[in-house]
């Protein structure tokens, strides 16, 4: 390896630690231990690592600004948006300017010469921007873990999201749910990994299968509608719709409406004759999409099932001519959310959510960022953030 082609990340993985950490070592800056300092230098020297001295030169200047990158998705979702206000006001804080950066990002070093450090939020791994930025010679915090192959940002902050699922699910159980279904984001974000994996471990700790149905990441309501229409009228069992994407839930209570279930309370009797109308179908818990089938459906509604839900049902609530089941008129079905926001709080009834509580993340990153570029935080500094369940009447739990 030529020293033309040697970069601080091939340094880092030579030595076993973080490109940040590498950056500290050379330039004699951060808290870095004198032993892993030592041991940085000879890798550099070992591996003939030269320095870029105009690069050098453009992250010693300050820019007096940070950047935030947003999912691609972001402008239209209520989440991102209150974490961006959040963010931009933390900074501000420390005298810092906030550039929100284009979805499809910019080379690394065009990013370094204009900031002084980067937030980037929820990165995926298909996001073709992330490896350009985590590079970008500049200090990097991510809003949840990056979980692809690329080098590791300086910081992250995190949620819990594999606890907020369990709350939302032992909260539907406790209310009364035997079938709770999840409306689970496609994408191999964190997030979107988290939410997966909990249904999966939380049904077996339970004895429970959590019905799943792979919906966009950024579903509209209309989209989790369909996806609610397809998944209760192949298994009228289901009496508990956990939709994950922000704002989506609206969708499943006008499913929920159309098919005659009724929003915010489970009886035993309704239970109980859904369980034998899904029965009447051959349908049981392990074979209509649950956790680990194979039969996922990413679109939520596209196929006959869905389309027969659509219009299976008469006047009077009975099952039409069609031969759908949808479940008997009234059966009980709770409704919750993994992100509460002004979809959930203003919908009728009120959907009980998990509150992430995005304003005081977007402050956190920012913080965390700011820490790091003052020498307050160590770099590879990891924080967590709380998240709260507010329950509504959506589960039986008026707020």
């Amino acid at each position: 390896m030529t020293s033309r082609t040697v970069t601080l990340l091939d340094v880092a993985r030579a030595a076993g630690v973080s490109k940040s950490t590498v950056s500290d070592a050379l330039q004699g800056s951060g808290r870095v231990a004198e032993a892993t300092r030592d041991r940085v230098r000879a890798v550099a020297e070992e591996l003939g690592y030269r320095p870029n001295s105009a690069a050098r030169r453009l992250r010693r200047a300050s820019t007096g600004a940070v950047g935030l990158h947003l999912p691609a998705t972001a402008t239209r979702l209520d989440y991102y948006m209150n974490l961006a206000f959040g963010a931009v006001e933390r900074a501000q804080e420390d005298g810092l300017d906030m550039v929100l950066l284009a979805p499809s990002g910019a080379a690394g070093g065009r990013i370094a010469s204009r900031v002084d450090g980067l937030l980037v939020i929820d990165p995926e791994p298909g996001d073709s921007a992330v490896p350009g930025l985590l590079d970008a010679g500049v200090p990097v915090v991510t809003g949840e873990r990056y979980l692809g192959p690329a080098a590791g940002p300086s910081g992250a902050v995190v949620c819990d999201n594999a606890a907020s699922l369990t709350a939302l699910l032992d909260h539907v159980t406790e209310r009364g749910a035997r079938r709770p279904a999840l409306l689970a984001p496609s994408g191999s974000s964190a997030w979107a990994t988290a939410l997966r994996a909990t249904a999966g471990s939380w049904g077996r700790a339970h004895g429970v299968a959590v019905t799943l149905r792979t919906v966009p990441f950024a579903a509209t309501p209309a989209e989790a509608e369909a996806a609610t229409r397809a998944l209760l009228a192949a298994d009228p069992a289901v009496d508990a719709v956990i939709c994950a994407p922000d704002g989506s839930a609206p969708g499943a209570l006008r499913a929920a409406a159309a098919l005659g279930r009724k929003v915010g309370a489970i009886s035993a009797s309704g239970a109980s004759s859904a369980h034998e109308a899904s029965e009447a179908r051959g349908t049981s818990s392990a074979s209509e999409a649950s956790c680990g089938s194979s039969r996922n459906d990413r679109s939520g509604g596209n196929d006959g099932t869905g389309r027969t839900g659509e219009g299976g049902r008469s006047e009077g609530g009975r099952p039409g001519g069609t031969g759908a089941a949808v479940g008997p008129a009234g059966a009980g079905l709770l409704v919750a959310s993994c992100v509460d926001g002004t979809a959930t709080r203003g919908a009728e009834p009120p959907v009980t959510a998990v509150d992430l509580h995005p304003t005081a993340y977007g402050r956190a990153c920012a913080e965390l960022l700011c820490d790091i570029l003052a020498d307050r935080a160590a770099p590879d500094t990891v924080r967590r953030h709380s998240w709260s369940l507010e329950t509504r009447a959506s589960t039986g739990s008026p707020g």
